[in-house]
């Protein structure tokens, strides 16, 4: 049975850490904000674990561009964001449209998906055991 939101929450938050986000951000990752800079690899995984489309948008700051942001839409069309609290109050969200996943993992930062996924899994599983 696949886990509900809140529940994946709780993973994603014991999951996420400097090693999990972008790369270029890493240095001013803290877990007073742990969601910062999750969000390209934790749309894939939660992907991975339930399913539907990738959703990409840009992310405005006085109506200028300053970077992407990605979240899910579930199977039964539910949006599903889970790093959508990490924007500072003027960091405004623009847009959205569907994209297509690359065929075996992301070009970019795999390394960072591929160590999100598995904490997330093995966590996901552990939970499963109890």
């Amino acid at each position: 049975m696949a886990p509900d939101p809140e529940t994946l929450r709780r993973h994603f938050l014991a999951a996420w850490g400097p090693d999990t986000c972008y790369p270029s951000e890493r240095e001013q990752w803290s877990p007073v904000n742990p969601a910062r800079d999750q969000c390209g690899m934790t749309a894939l995984v939660v992907q991975d674990v339930l399913g539907g489309d990738l959703v990409l948008a840009e992310v405005h700051v006085d109506g200028s561009k300053v970077g992407h942001h990605y979240w899910n839409r579930l199977p039964d069309g539910t949006e599903l964001d889970l790093t959508a609290d990490q924007f500072r109050p003027e960091e405004e969200v623009v847009g959205g449209e569907v994209v297509v996943r690359p065929p075996d993992a992301p070009r970019y930062h795999r390394e960072q998906y591929e160590l999100l996924r598995a904490r997330v899994l093995a966590s996901l599983e552990e939970d499963d055991g109890r």
